[in-house]
């Protein structure tokens, strides 16, 4: 008990560090166009896909559609895919905005449309016809629709029509010895902005396109998303060659048009533009329920932790919706007297061969470049961690660079949130097991960042690589006194003692104060409660196994993995998740973890209820109040399980064989509490 007390006492001062100073952002556009007109920088945007079964080409074309429409001069746009499945899907996906870009982006900047993403626009644009005639609304939805479905159906039947492979030279790329684990490198420039002939239907210049699947091969490690940034920095340093880079998430679309300019702000501001490595935009999803179910909207870490990071020298990178300095990518260090060549992408841009730059740029793409370089290290994204990302972002701060948190009110990046349980605990399972591993490593902020960064910092880099290790203090809190109280044994102070005042203004405060944040960020109440029930869910399943695995990997028991959260769910699971029902669906350990603390808990509070029957009131008032309280409080917060695990008949239920086990678990560590007592 006393160890948990002061572990929650210790890490309630962590984070406290991002609180003390939070920091406001606002660019003046206007400004920016007074002082630069259109003589802007070259922007390179990265996107990375994995899989098209769980990343649908026709989501990924949406996001490519929408970054290609900025508003931003088109010949200083540069967007890059690279497809780490190398699936000719996806190639074929690709292929297919090409074609449609040329309608698309005149359309858009025709009647100033926003978003400009064409799955966000037609699905909102009921009440927005009336900014073009309805008959050029239905051509431009028309077209759309029927490019999805030639891509969904190429999908469905993992297929590509030999008329359509004949339209251009990269389906040749392919075999069928090709595989996604195993394939030569491919880099294609669908739209070259340097050709005079690539221009859309109005004549106007149509930004570079690229597709990129670095080589892959199975005795070669290919380093998840880490790897495939890295291979695109390379690749794009001999097509753009672009000062600053952005990059996002394939399921993610740009919610203002406006965004690089905001973000070019920061960057060209006379007076601490020098000092900006990166500016980073929250994550924010356009999927979330009205109470948000699974707690994944995260508005208190954007709009509090954040904001508390970017007064201590910035936020961590978090790895999408974030423009970065390429120099700093490349492993440059902060200098006063560094002065950024803003202009070099337009410079460079030599008329060549397209074959030559390809060539050239499949040589940088190999499996075997990065061997023997620094790579990995003091050059691009970091390796051997789940989160390159907070690992990256961590670096550059160390080398000096600050950063910046741009949060407008209306969110720049709109994402797809997981919307089961199970991609919920999978995604905190990967998040807390890559921090925990940053902070056991030579990396740990406290070690790596000494004398580099504020100790405040420090800490508030902690918050994240600590959330792990919270797990053993919640489990202990979620078994131990409930056990206690099945035997009748006395944990706490009994409440007419003065010790038991702490107690309780730890316990009001910390969730009044919690409750302030979450109403105060935008969230309503039920929302604030189902945040508290999920952080409990999290901390004792995957936080948990979060721990294990970090620790069996630094024993060499198992090797760093990565997996890839679906962005499809069937119509049924859509359907409860918009009801706000939870959905368990298939069985899995840590449902297991979940349904025995909670059927653990219940019949910990009849046991406690029994005691009262038999010592009467003094039992409930003056022995066991607390542990009684604390019991309750966790069987009403687990009344979503127990109604999966006893009165509901869909399939999101709790799985019987998840209920059994639990049962089981239960039983046995009732037994063992009564023949060799816990406590």
């Amino acid at each position: 008990m006393l160890a948990a007390e002061l572990w929650y006492s210790a890490y309630w001062v962590i984070t406290q560090s991002v609180r003390w100073n939070p920091v406001r952002r606002r660019p003046f556009r206007e400004r920016l166009a007074a002082r630069y007109g259109e003589r802007l920088p070259c922007v390179d945007i990265f996107v990375c896909t994995a899989d098209p079964q769980s990343e649908p080409p026709s989501l990924v074309i949406s996001t490519i559609l929408l970054l290609m429409a900025y508003d931003y001069p088109a010949e200083k746009l540069s967007v890059y895919l690279s497809d780490n499945g190398g699936s000719v899907l996806t190639f074929y996906a690709m292929w297919e905005a090409s074609s449609f870009a040329e309608h698309w982006i005149p359309f858009c900047k025709r009647y100033n449309i926003d978003p400009r993403s064409p799955a966000a626009y037609f699905s909102e644009s009921d009440g927005r016809q009336d900014l073009c005639t309805p008959k050029e609304w239905s051509l431009i939805k028309d077209m759309y629709d029927e490019m999805t479905e030639r891509i969904d159906t190429a999908v469905m039947s993992d297929k590509i029509p030999e008329e359509i492979k004949a339209n251009h030279k990269g389906f040749c790329e392919w075999n069928p010895e090709i595989t996604s684990r195993n394939h030569q490198p491919i880099v294609q420039i669908l739209i070259d902005g340097k050709d005079q002939n690539a221009v859309d239907n109005e004549g106007n210049v149509l930004p570079t396109l690229v597709y990129m699947a670095r080589e892959k091969r199975p005795q070669h490690h290919h380093n998840f998303k880490a790897g495939a940034m890295n291979a695109l920095i390379r690749v794009s340093s001999v097509i753009s060659n672009s000062p600053i880079i952005m990059n996002v998430d394939c399921d993610m679309y740009s919610n203002n048009k406006d965004t690089i300019r905001d973000a070019l702000c920061f960057f060209l501001d006379e007076e601490m533009g020098h000092k900006i490595g990166f500016v980073q935009y929250p994550q924010s999803y356009n999927n979330m329920t009205k109470n948000d179910t699974y707690g994944n909207s995260m508005l208190v870490i954007s709009k509090v932790e954040l904001r508390g990071f970017d007064s201590l020298g910035g936020p961590l990178y978090i790895g999408t919706g974030c423009f970065h300095r390429r120099e700093i990518l490349c492993g440059r260090r902060f200098t006063e007297d560094y002065k950024e060549d803003w202009y070099r992408g337009i410079n460079d841009k030599i008329q060549e061969n397209i074959y030559d730059i390809e060539e050239k740029a499949k040589s940088l793409a190999t499996c075997t470049y990065e061997q023997d370089t620094q790579w990995g290290d003091e050059i691009g994204l970091k390796y051997g961690c789940p989160v390159e990302d907070v690992i990256t972002g961590l670096a550059i701060h160390c080398r000096g660079w600050e950063s910046v948190l741009n949060s407008p009110t209306r969110p720049a990046f709109m994402g797809v949130g997981p919307s089961t349980l199970a991609q919920t605990l999978l995604q905190h399972k990967r998040w807390s097991e890559g921090n925990f591993s940053i902070f056991l490593s030579k990396y740990c902020p406290f070690l790596f960042g000494h004398g580099k960064i504020k100790l405040r910092h420090q800490m508030a880099y902690c918050i994240y690589g600590l959330w792990a290790p919270n797990s053993l203090a919640a489990l202990y809190y979620v078994t131990i006194p409930s056990l206690a109280l099945l035997k009748g044994t006395p944990l706490f102070p009994q409440i007419t003692s003065p010790w038991i005042a702490p107690f309780l203004y730890v316990f009001f405060v910390k969730n009044m104060y919690s409750l302030y944040e979450a109403l105060s960020c935008g969230e309503t109440l039920k929302g604030w409660w189902n945040g508290q029930r999920m952080w409990l869910v999290k901390r004792i399943s995957s936080y948990l196994y979060g721990v294990i695995d970090t620790l069996r990997k630094l024993l060499g028991l198992s090797q760093m993995t990565f997996a890839v959260s679906s962005k499809v769910s069937d119509e049924d699971v859509s359907k409860r998740y918009e009801q706000e029902i939870m959905d368990f669906g298939s069985p899995t350990p840590e449902y297991v973890i979940i349904a025995t603390i909670a059927l653990l808990n219940l019949v910990c509070l009849v046991g406690g209820l029994r005691h009262i029957m038999t010592g009467g009131w003094n039992v409930l008032f003056n022995v066991l109040p607390a542990q009684i309280f604390l019991c309750e409080m966790l069987v009403i917060t687990n009344i979503p399980f127990y109604e999966a695990i006893f009165l509901r008949k869909d399939k999101g239920r709790i799985p019987f064989s998840v209920t059994l086990a639990s049962i089981g678990f239960v039983v046995l560590v009732c037994l063992v509490e009564i023949l060799v007592p816990i406590v």
